[in-house]
């Protein structure tokens, strides 16, 4: 284990922990201000290191993002780097504009560093020593599929539920391993996973058991659980398990539940290279670690792809902006940059007056949208400015009255270019995409559900940019509102490629675009496959 610490003080403790816990380290190295050196450069030595098997992080900050993902994203090709951030929950973040803004903070940020790195993010010193020592001593996890080993029904339903909360299978015991425990195990033992071999097992019981699983082609990870009872033997079982451990080569973890009782039989399975966990959770926990890190491993080189866009449109509308004075472009100015690089939107047009707004809606078609056109009011529902459903001329001119109105009260220095009409749009559902600048990792992307819910749901999963194909199609499925866009109950299916298109498209408008500071297109409408998306609403914001 390698220790790299932005921290002094906390070496000094973490190494009397680990005389205690006898945790051995191969390298301990406190970076102080790095005057003159990386964490990367560090992290990369670390690699380099024939004795270090897991790198340990504690992390204030990075000197460098984009250098910290690049570098460090290699190692993690071959090494498990773990990760602990602190400082982020910080109160001091500034006002922004925008939802994603609201959204995307320093954790949201390096969380999605971390993730693009292949590094394990842990939320507490506890997990990262947790992990530390699965990755130190046992081979990596082959897969998800994991078998729980108990004399105790309570701890394994524990242990069960938390293995399926964490994206672990129970793994489905092979027929001949089933009949192996059933022919060996007293009558009232459970020879389904989990294998309970009962509270009056000695070490005998267990190695049935353990034979039995560890042969099994169905298992990739296998958790023991020990209770100490009256007949209970821990350092003979343990002897067993490191007996069974060293002949079959899969990942294993225990968690022999006690005090003074089990106190032997943990040093020497610590001692054989089987680290164990004080509760099942936390060794839970550790399997699901491995399983990422194994994910991560197989992960192939991101595929990226380009778009054509008219550049020329673009750089008018920001020269535009910049000699007015204005960071936040109107929205029809930000929606003319979103469709310059494809993503278009619905028809639209803006009137200063009514008479032109009823004859730009008998060109649009009725039923339309009626919208404030202002680069001072950005959030336009919170201030009484949209008006949808419009379905004749005397709507539209109590819709254009009403709304002129609620803009004037919201902000009444605000400067109003007049009212945009743009056609109703249908769809099965409404996204968001945005993006936020990170003064560390550059723009962060934010993709979820959308609407005017956004910030009450939050559903949105981040990514830093250039983002690509796979990585999008991750980000998709990655909400909670993923089975919405799938085809849920009545609903067909969204035009998921048409959405990895947009996402695309977005990333690389940043990347050539790298003076935006936030933008949102939101809400973003989803329709149904082969029939593309729609932009609604839009913003962009400059440095």
């Amino acid at each position: 284990i390698a220790f790299i610490s932005q921290s002094g003080a906390l070496i000094t403790a973490v190494l009397d922990l680990a005389r205690k816990e006898r945790i051995g380290f191969s390298r301990v190295i406190s970076v102080g201000n790095m005057a003159d050196v990386s964490e990367s450069e560090l992290i990369e030595a670390c690699a380099a290191d024939k004795n270090t098997k897991v790198i340990l992080l504690y992390l204030e900050g990075v000197k460098n993002g984009n250098e910290f993902i690049r570098r460090v994203s290699l190692v993690t090709k071959e090494k498990p780097v773990i990760a602990i951030k602190a400082g982020l929950t910080s109160s001091g973040s500034k006002a922004v504009s925008s939802h994603t803004g609201s959204l995307a903070g320093l954790s949201e940020a390096y969380a999605a560093a971390f993730r693009k790195a292949g590094v394990l993010q842990v939320s507490n010193m506890e997990e990262l020593f947790d992990l530390a020592l699965v990755f130190a001593h046992q081979p990596i996890i082959a897969g998800d599929r994991i078998a729980i080993i108990t004399n105790a029904g309570g701890p394994s339903v524990v242990a069960t539920d938390s293995a399926e909360k964490q994206g672990l299978k129970m793994a489905q015991l092979a027929t001949d391993t089933v009949q192996t425990l059933k022919a060996n195990l007293p009558p009232a033992a459970n020879t389904s996973n989990p294998v309970d071999v009962l509270g009056d097992a000695t070490e005998s019981g267990y190695a049935i058991a353990f034979d039995a699983v560890f042969k099994d082609p169905n298992v990739d990870g296998i958790l023991t659980i020990l209770t100490p009872q009256v007949v209970t033997r821990p350092i003979e079982t343990a002897a067993k398990l490191t007996e069974c451990s060293s002949a079959h080569k899969k990942t294993v973890v225990t968690s022999f539940m006690g005090g003074p009782m089990v106190e032997q039989a943990v040093n020497n399975l610590r001692k054989n290279g089987i680290p164990n966990y004080d509760f099942p959770e936390r060794a839970i926990g550790a399997l699901r670690a491995m399983v990422s890190f194994n994910n991560m491993k197989k992960r192939r080189e991101p595929e990226y792809r380009r778009f054509p866009a008219n550049t020329s449109t673009i750089k008018d509308i920001f020269s535009s902006s910049r000699n007015s004075g204005i960071k936040a472009l109107p929205d029809f100015q930000a929606r003319g940059v979103f469709e310059a690089y494809g993503i278009m939107g619905p028809k639209r047009k803006i009137a200063q007056d009514i008479e032109n707004a009823t004859r730009y809606a008998d060109e649009i078609g009725y039923p339309v949208v009626a919208k404030i056109a202002s680069p001072d009011i950005l959030h336009k529902t919170e201030a009484g400015g949209v008006k949808i459903g419009i379905k004749n001329s005397e709507q539209l001119r109590k819709a254009f009255s009403d709304i002129m109105l609620s803009a004037k009260n919201y902000n009444p220095s605000a400067r109003i270019n007049g009212i945009e009409l743009q056609e109703m749009v249908s769809g099965i559902q409404e996204v968001i995409i945005g993006i936020k600048k990170d003064a560390q990792f550059g723009h962060l992307l934010m993709f979820g559900l959308g609407g005017i819910f956004v910030e009450l749901l939050k559903d949105v999963v981040f990514s830093i940019v250039p983002v690509g194909i796979e990585e999008a199609r991750e980000m998709i499925s990655g909400i909670k509102g993923a089975k919405l866009l799938n085809g849920y109950r009545n609903l067909p299916p969204c035009d998921i490629d048409a959405l990895v298109e947009a996402i695309l498209k977005v990333s690389q408008l940043c990347e050539d675009y790298p003076e935006i500071s936030e933008l949102d297109i939101n809400p973003l409408v989803v329709k149904e496959k082969n029939n593309g998306v729609v932009m609604v609403d839009a913003r962009i914001v400059l440095d």
